[in-house]
């Protein structure tokens, strides 16, 4: 515990004399909350979090370097990105060693769902018409939103760019053409329309295209002492189309709403784990992704004391999966699934006095699946969820508190439909600072919830079982916040820090059955998670020209295995959940350049339960930078950049057996009409 404490102190120590971040302000770079906008007065008032937030802005996001909402992502302290290498790579997010089951991925203002497998795909998310991220671990302060924004751990906030307009103009946007190593080819645009005085309409669409074709070396042992080849990463290619448009309307000075359309298609290569001597037959299987959504959303402010809002939506997901060469009677294994879902969802906002709100959301979803699968039961979930939520807020304490009711019923069309559930689950938080003069603000927080087993877990063939109960969580966290102004050279230094305790209850596992061939899903786990998250901002003025934007954050976490006493993994870390990791990032803004270096780091993992030598996953860095400019003509703006990524070429490993690229470029043109 005390080499634990050295370490902490070393990092942080480290951070504030290197790298320290900013906070909210006009330098825009990766806030760690201190400060949100609350919008349920519609005043735009700033106040401290009572709950862990971070956000990454339009700007900030611009200088770390990434290409794809999970490359952003992986820069929040307390996330973990399962990345299986590559552009076409599947990648999910988990926050706090939860698992990404518990993380909600909330797309301008609606939940993406995926009943059938519960974890949303992070990498398919662009970032060229992307506003604002921001990850809430427990809960928003704002408790004017969809009940089912209640339901989860941690809500991943993805924020497109809404349209604005200069005196006089009618039509504004971007176009840009990204194109770099390994065959990518990636061409975008948005545009802003004005129709009138009340309506407005935004449209947008991307291709990428790569091969994904790029070298790792492959060890025949120990590296460093045993032999090794260099060989190319097969059936890693991609193409990806997104096409989305949203229509905003402005009804009068009190209510407004917005229709928005998406549409999602991919077919991808999956390439396989790395084996020896067979680098280039072994993985065929070919996936083909495509999604729909219509979402609409309305609210009125009815007065200065009441507001409502109604969200519906209507999503169709299709999966295709082909493996060519698996050995049955066919030659090869095909599967096709189709989800669909039809959600309604209606909030009040009452505010009692000035200082004292409450709100009442009700949510209604229809889930429904079907599958190729022989004897598929083709399962439907109707669900109800029900949260009142209270907030109370002065110049130096903000506390909220709220209950949701989570309803489901099941039903197949044969066989056994699996249980129905019904749960109450609390959550309450406060934030307060204790000196008036000093902006230091310590925060508590407290939330149970639970997750629903997905339609695989319970229904897929031979695997999935009906009587599995949901994974409970229990959520306990404590920190501060401390900002600092030190004259015009450092406008802002911002501390964050949070400890926190994670319980999970009948964690849900694939356990095997009679051989290795035939497995399961179980109710045999429980996770106990202990874990600090710091993190540091801040911007130097170097001069009136020149700005110094730099930021660190720090995570350790002791994910234990607490199933059982008589196992060999009891009490070992969970697989792939690092002790320590961190990130740090450096920009600096010039009139005639801009230059920005951005760091991942992981220290050990292990790849299964048990935390043997033989399952050990050695740590890794990486190191990226760019340079970028930009001109006018014509009263265009126009920005070149260029990246180099992984500049120490390492094929480091997120996923045992599934390389990560090593150095690649990236060079962009964009202009802003």
């Amino acid at each position: 515990m005390n080499i634990l404490k050295k370490i902490v102190v070393i990092v942080v120590a480290s951070c504030a004399i290197t790298t320290p971040l900013l906070a909210q302000n006009n330098l825009d770079s990766l806030q760690h909350l201190p400060e949100v906008v609350i919008t349920e007065k519609y005043t735009d008032r700033e106040i401290r979090s009572s709950a862990p937030m971070q956000v990454l802005s339009q700007k900030s996001i611009r200088n770390l370097n990434v290409l794809q909402l999970s490359d952003a992502v992986k820069h929040f302290s307390g996330v973990t990105v399962k990345d299986y290498g590559g552009i076409g790579g599947l990648k999910t997010v988990s926050v706090r060693s939860l698992g990404a089951n518990h993380t909600a991925v909330n797309y301008n203002g609606f939940t993406i769902n995926d009943v059938q497998t519960g974890q949303i795909d992070v990498g398919r998310f662009s970032l060229d018409n992307v506003d604002i991220i921001s990850l809430n671990s427990g809960q928003s302060d704002n408790i004017f939103q969809p009940a089912r924004l209640f339901a989860s751990a941690s809500v991943l906030n993805i924020q497109t760019i809404a349209p604005r307009f200069d005196d006089d103009q009618k039509i504004n946007g971007r176009a840009s053409l990204k194109v770099g190593s390994f065959g990518m080819f990636n061409p975008s645009v948005f545009t802003n329309l004005k129709l009138n005085e009340k309506l407005s309409a935004s449209l947008s669409g991307e291709w990428l295209s790569a091969n994904g074709k790029y070298p790792y070396i492959l060890h025949y042992g120990e590296a460093g002492k045993d032999s090794s080849s260099v060989e190319k990463r097969e059936n890693t290619d991609v193409q990806n189309l997104r096409l989305e448009g949203a229509l905003f309307a402005d009804f009068s000075n009190k209510s407004s709403g917005n229709l928005r359309a998406y549409y999602y298609q991919s077919e991808r290569g999956l390439p396989g784990a790395t084996i020896f001597y067979n680098t280039s037959d072994f993985s065929k299987q070919r996936l083909w992704d495509k999604t729909f959504f219509a979402q609409a959303h309305y609210r009125n402010d009815i007065s200065d004391r009441w507001n409502f809002q109604a969200n519906a939506k209507y999503n169709h997901g299709y999966v295709h999966y082909l493996d060519p060469t698996f050995l049955n009677a066919e030659g090869k294994l095909e599967d096709t699934f189709r989800q669909n879902e039809i959600y309604g969802s209606g909030s009040i906002l009452f505010r009692a006095f000035d200082n004292l709100s409450f709100s009442a959301s009700t949510d209604v979803a229809v889930n429904n699946m079907s599958a190729n699968l022989p004897d598929f039961v083709y399962p439907t979930r109707y669900t109800l969820l029900t949260s009142i939520a209270a907030k109370y807020v002065t110049n130096q304490l903000l506390a909220t508190a709220s209950l949701l009711y989570t309803q489901t019923s099941e039903q197949v069309k044969w066989g056994t439909a699996a249980d129905n559930q019904r749960r109450v689950s609390p959550y309450t938080s406060i934030t307060f600072q204790p000196f008036e003069t000093i902006d230091f603000r310590l925060r508590v927080f407290y939330k149970n919830i639970f997750r629903l087993p997905t339609f695989n877990d319970l229904y897929y063939s031979h695997v999935g079982k009906r009587s599995l109960k949901p994974e409970d969580t229990h959520q306990f966290n404590i920190g501060f916040t401390y900002s600092i102004s030190i004259g015009e050279w450092l406008p802002l230094l911002t501390i964050t820090t949070d400890a926190y305790h994670n319980k999970i209850k009948n964690k849900i596992v694939a356990y095997p059955n009679r051989n290795t061939f035939e497995w399961s899903m179980m109710n045999l786990g429980s996770v106990d998670i202990n874990g600090v998250d710091i993190a540091l901002e801040s911007a130097f003025e170097l001069s009136p020209k020149v700005k110094l934007l730099t930021g660190c954050s720090f995570t350790f976490q002791d994910s234990k295995n607490m199933t059982n006493p008589d196992s060999p993994a009891y009490k070992h870390q969970l697989p792939y959940a690092p002790r320590f990791s961190g990130s740090g990032r450096a920009a600096v803004e010039t009139p005639w350049i801009n230059a920005a270096y951005s760091l991942l780091w992981s220290g050990t993992r292990y790849t299964s339960t048990q935390n043997m030598p033989d399952n050990r996953l050695s740590g890794y860095a990486d190191h990226s930078i760019s340079l970028s400019k930009s001109t006018c003509i014509k009263q265009n703006k126009v920005v070149l950049s260029f990246e180099a990524l992984n500049l120490c070429n390492k094929n480091y490993e997120i996923v045992r057996n599934f390389p990560m690229p090593g150095r690649s470029f990236r060079g962009t043109i964009s202009i802003d009409f």
